[in-house]
């Protein structure tokens, strides 16, 4: 278990009010499923709020200090944990502490290695959760970017759901539903987690990240909602201006019909030799179609708003099929890309999908 030493309670938690609401109000009335769904774009918040809600099921610093250490608890298929859940979240108790520190036996991590969630992991999951806790009251499993399982991997997991361990709750996270078993997806209580507004982001980067309020805007702008690739494209702020960086991209999109072969092969190649930057190239060049679909029917809501005028013109140059079918090239790629499959090829095909009128 990784990464969570500098997550700490539901307040550290940006811009996610509702799914907050929620979840606390399941923890204080004890109706904690035994399968939770957290939905929602990656950068979000969705693992930050499950290792929220496995400190709130176990700290010790809040409620009752008598509370016996184990509680028998209730199982059925629809709300089988059954949680003392008066307190919020302490901190420094010693299941906070622990967890704080990735160092609770109880509190289990499974994330891809490589792109994959594979068959052994789940396997050595199911292994794990045959024996009792340790010493949680409830025992939390995080499967982290569950859409990654290969499909053995899936119908291992759907198993352990059909019998879920007592005391144990799974929280998954997905970017969609369609990503997942339907299977899977059946058995979970859904939890849908928004996009971040761009005034939040903006106003992380400049209190926390010390960005400036240019770079802070444009790179909230860019994000699309998302702090995790906000907080990716600032690390690259010095090797990159991205302000610099987004105008090449939209000045070569909008040329793209005009370019001979070769300079469209060599956008491509320009593209595949920065790598640390190319996600949020691509996301880059996909906010610039979604404005201009969304300019021609919410012109306010368009996410590139420095842009307005730019964009009011392109947009009227093109159908919104055609629109469409670019954006749909473009997630394509993302998707290809993250297989594995061949980056300066996969790029070229993109490259020259984008180029049709």
């Amino acid at each position: 278990m990784t990464g969570f030493q500098s997550m700490f309670g539901f307040e550290s938690i940006l811009g996610q009010e509702k799914p907050i609401r929620l979840l606390k109000t399941l923890l204080r009335n004890e109706t904690i499923p035994h399968a939770l769904l957290f939905l929602g774009i990656e950068g979000v918040g969705k693992k930050t709020t499950a290792m929220a809600t496995a400190m709130a099921s176990n700290c010790m610093g809040h409620g009752d200090e008598n509370l016996p250490k184990e509680k028998k608890i209730r199982a059925n298929r629809s709300t089988i944990q059954k949680i003392t859940t008066k307190r919020g979240i302490c901190g420094c108790c010693k299941s906070c502490s622990k967890i704080k520190s990735d160092n609770h036996p109880d509190i289990i991590l499974v994330e891809p290695t490589g792109n994959f969630i594979r068959i052994n992991q789940i396997r050595n999951l199911c292994n794990t959760l045959t024996m009792k806790p340790y010493e949680a009251r409830l025992r939390v499993v995080i499967i982290s970017d569950a859409q990654a399982m290969n499909p053995a991997a899936g119908n291992a997991l759907l198993k352990m759901l059909e019998e879920p361990p007592d005391r144990t709750v799974l929280i998954l996270t997905a970017v969609h539903t369609s990503d997942l078993l339907p299977t899977i997806v059946s058995r979970c209580q859904h939890i849908r987690f928004s996009p971040i507004p761009h005034n939040h982001i903006e106003a992380l980067l400049v209190e926390k990240q010390g960005a400036s309020h240019d770079d802070a805007k444009i790179v909230a702008t860019m994000a699309n909602g998302s702090i995790s690739k906000a907080l990716s494209m600032m690390r690259h702020i010095g090797k990159i201006n991205w302000i610099q960086r987004r105008a090449w991209l939209l000045n070569s999109l909008e040329s793209l019909s005009l370019m001979s072969i070769p300079s469209r092969l060599a956008f491509a190649e320009n593209l595949s030799k920065n790598k640390g930057a190319l996600a949020d190239s691509l996301e880059v060049m996909k906010s610039w179609f979604r404005d201009l679909v969304v300019c021609k029917f919410h012109p306010a809501q368009i996410m590139n708003k420095d842009l307005r005028e730019k964009i009011q013109q392109n947009s009227k140059k093109m159908a919104v099929a055609s629109l469409l079918s670019k954006i749909d090239d473009i997630q394509l790629a993302q998707k290809n890309i993250q297989a594995n499959t061949n980056l300066r090829l996969t790029l070229e095909v993109l490259i020259m999908r984008l180029a049709k009128v």
